[in-house]
């Protein structure tokens, strides 16, 4: 009997083990694919037997039956077509039985012409087929890029149908590519970012875009429209530290099985923007087949949301997994899947509809109106956000200033220095992802300053979740200071951006 041809299927950034069985026998000439197969699945069956034509590859006039296994797994990926094709050589005798690919993973989405075409999610195909012990696969040539990421395996790369038959009868050497994990930039990518000396005032809030960096904390923007709300956030990509291998590898993997770009390496912190109309599963994933949102895009980078009060309740509620766990759960009846959300949170809000409520320019809302905007905001969601600073109007008599402080270059050089500092420490980990135990080991707080927050907190009605939360952005503040003590100082610094209960939401 012929070995069976191993392929992945993808569940959530994952992958389960696939035999793709074929079974040929007299009867009328047809294609049949059992397994739980999805539409884009079944539909292989139209693609190989095209692609056979077009490669001069005779394929058998007699009733073919593809079993996908295990058949309780769903199945929806074009990613079968190249085991499907390769498990239909091997039945039907036009490629030896003892081939040296015997060993091999195939994954590819074939076009009528034969062509290989990328397929998505090929990096978390390629992990759980190095934790199988699996290394040895065949993927198409687009995807050589993503799959030299993930280090200790052994690729051949493929144009076309045409190419793996001639390497699989023999009459072409095989040739493998082993990938060491390390990806070396050879494009200039073109990246507008804002550099922080562009922005004109702010001084305050300029500090806690520093602080975020270097932290990882979510920060609200609160003001009037036209103080430069949405300009301070376009200003933190500069402003973090560039990816690690490591991280590249992950977040290149989570936007591989987005709908868009999959076959890019992403080597820049993602900086997702989505407009406030975006759908509760555009912001939080899922869908049918469930795929990640913009809340997993932004993983290791930043989610901006813009006119925060402006997206609606459900997706606003949502965001409380995400931002307390660092990651998503979502549950469908056919299947679960959890993707990872680490990112900084950065928002902006203005405080009424109008948007001049508490500025130098009259509004023009009612107390009802202003009321039911400030309630958009939920308590439990605004308690999740580590730094809420108000940001004022500009003096006009700077605007046209050419210089505006330091760079976005020599901030960078502190929150680098903060940053590995916290990683060092922290095993890892940056200051906002501590647990409550992991933060009162190294938080090395004098009495002095844990009489301050105390009495704080007791002031101002803080509840037991923003306490840790200041004790975390204080501790970011004293690792910017490169001080091993969290001092009286940099808890009065944190407090100050910490949001009031008593006092309006925004």
């Amino acid at each position: 009997m012929n070995r069976p041809i191993e392929s992945i299927a993808t569940t959530g950034s994952g992958g389960v083990l696939v035999e793709v069985e074929c079974h040929i026998t007299n009867s009328l000439p047809s294609v049949i694919i059992v397994g739980l197969a999805q539409k884009a699945v079944d539909e292989a069956k139209e693609r190989v037997r095209s692609a056979f034509s077009a490669s001069n590859i005779k394929f058998p006039k007699k009733r073919v039956t593809i079993n996908l296994a295990p058949a309780d797994t769903p199945k929806d990926s074009t990613s079968f077509d190249l085991a499907i094709a390769v498990s239909i050589l091997q039945v039907s005798g036009l490629i030896p039985t003892s081939t040296l690919m015997n060993d091999f993973l195939f994954f590819g989405e074939l076009s009528l012409s034969g062509k290989l075409r990328p397929v998505r999610g090929v990096i978390g195909k390629l992990l759980e087929a190095k934790k199988l012990g699996k290394m040895n696969c065949v993927i198409p040539f687009k995807n050589l890029d993503q799959a030299k990421l993930v280090p200790g395996l052994n690729i051949v790369p493929c144009h076309d149908l045409s190419e793996l038959y001639n390497l699989l009868v023999g009459t072409r050497p095989i040739s493998l590519l082993s990938t060491n994990g390390k990806f070396i930039n050879t494009k200039t990518e073109k990246v507008s970012i804002l550099d922080i000396s562009e922005v004109s005032g702010q001084k305050r809030a300029k500090r806690a875009l520093e602080i975020a960096a270097a932290g990882n904390h979510n920060l609200l923007l609160a003001g009037p429209p036209g103080t430069g709300k949405s300009m301070l956030a376009k200003v933190l990509p500069g402003l973090i530290t560039p990816m690690s291998q490591d991280e590249i590898l992950e977040v290149t993997q989570i936007h591989s099985l987005s709908n868009r770009n999959f076959d890019h390496i992403i080597s820049l912190r993602p900086f997702r923007s989505p407009h406030h109309s975006a759908s509760h599963t555009a912001i939080v994933g899922g869908g049918q087949s469930p795929k990640p949102g913009e809340v997993s895009l932004a993983h290791k980078g930043i989610l901006f949301l813009d006119e925060l009060p402006e997206f609606s309740r459900t997706t606003l509620e949502s965001l409380r997994q995400p931002l307390e766990d660092r990651f998503v759960s979502i549950s469908r009846a056919k299947e679960s899947v959890t993707y990872p959300a680490e990112f900084i949170l950065v928002a902006t809000a203005n405080p009424c509809p109008c948007g001049y409520y508490g500025s130098s320019k009259e509004c023009t809302c009612s107390a009802a109106q202003i009321v039911k905007y400030q309630q958009k905001l939920s308590g439990p969601i605004l308690d999740r956000i580590d730094m809420y600073v108000e940001v004022d109007d500009v003096e006009h008599n700077i605007l046209l200033d050419k210089s505006h402080g330091e760079t976005s270059k020599s901030v960078q050089k502190r929150v680098n220095s903060a940053r590995k500092k916290q990683q060092t420490r922290n095993q890892g980990l940056l200051n906002s992802n501590l647990t409550n135990t992991q933060l009162k080991k190294i938080v090395n707080l004098p009495d002095e300053a844990k009489q301050l927050l105390n009495r704080a907190a007791e002031k101002l009605s803080i509840s037991a979740r923003s306490y840790m939360k200041i004790l975390k952005v204080a501790r970011t503040i004293a690792d910017l200071d490169n001080s091993d003590t969290t001092t009286q100082l940099h808890i009065s610094e944190a407090l100050q951006y910490r949001r009031n209960s008593n006092q309006n939401t925004m």
